[in-house]
């Protein structure tokens, strides 16, 4: 399979006072294009930090980030803001739903932002809230939905703009343990139907089971690990 996301030497360093922090140490790796990924570590190990390099939130101290061959420091910041829009999907342990649009609304926005007309943003939403069983729901606003609606809601908007990278961290962090399980089977099932690549942060191990690989992030180096037990 070809290399759709690869790091070389990604360092991140922080500075506290005259303390300088390695959260993330000369890393190097790969991930193969339609390759299901789980990012595991305790707390505060670096794995957040991690997924924002590689979605281009935010920039490295040291090294370098490619996506399909593409070099992130070379982007300009227009294209940068076409990759994450068009190529990359987040989704986050909150929802980060706006609560004055609608389910619909909400899935629809990265559409508008990339200029789309409404009506044809508005049918791929739909089409999109049909796939994660939510279509009935869309006119409904974020509080008005179950914390496990929000977060289909969350992965329908992820996923709309048809992106080839899909970004999770702690997708199932606040919902329950029926509700997270169902979570995963639908990310399972979008993954496969979609031909996705995914790098999911996960402390939930049932998650990282069924993960291609684990890789550890432990004093900011990774290690690839088996599949149990990792946590």
């Amino acid at each position: 399979m070809a290399i759709l996301v690869r790091a070389e030497q990604l360092t991140k360093t922080f500075r506290a006072g005259n303390t300088e922090l390695i959260v993330l140490d000369s890393l190097d790796f790969a991930v193969e294009a339609g390759e299901m990924i789980a990012i595991v570590g305790e707390s505060g190990s670096g794995k957040s930090t991690l997924l924002h390099l590689l979605g281009a939130l935010d920039k490295p101290t040291r090294g370098t980030i490619y996506f399909d061959g593409r070099l992130y420091s070379s982007l300009s910041e227009a294209e940068t803001d076409s990759l994450r829009n068009r190529e990359f999907g987040f989704v986050w342990q909150m929802h980060c739903l706006l609560p004055e649009f609608t389910a619909r609304e909400n899935v629809m926005m990265p559409l508008l932002i990339r200029g789309m007309r409404k009506q044809e943003a508005g049918e791929r939403a739909d089409g999109w809230l049909e796939r994660v069983g939510l279509r009935e729901r869309g006119s409904h606003r974020a509080g008005e939905l179950s914390g496990g609606e929000q977060q289909r809601v969350a992965l329908a908007r992820a996923l709309v703009s048809e992106p080839r990278l899909l970004m999770a961290d702690e997708p199932t962090g606040n919902l329950d343990a029926k509700t997270g399980e169902e979570t995963i089977q639908l990310m399972q099932r979008l993954h496969a139907e979609r031909r996705l690549t995914t790098i999911v942060v996960t402390h939930h191990a049932g998650l990282a089971q069924r993960c291609d690989r684990v890789l550890r992030l432990d004093s900011g180096r990774l290690q690839q690990v088996s599949l149990s037990p990792m946590m």
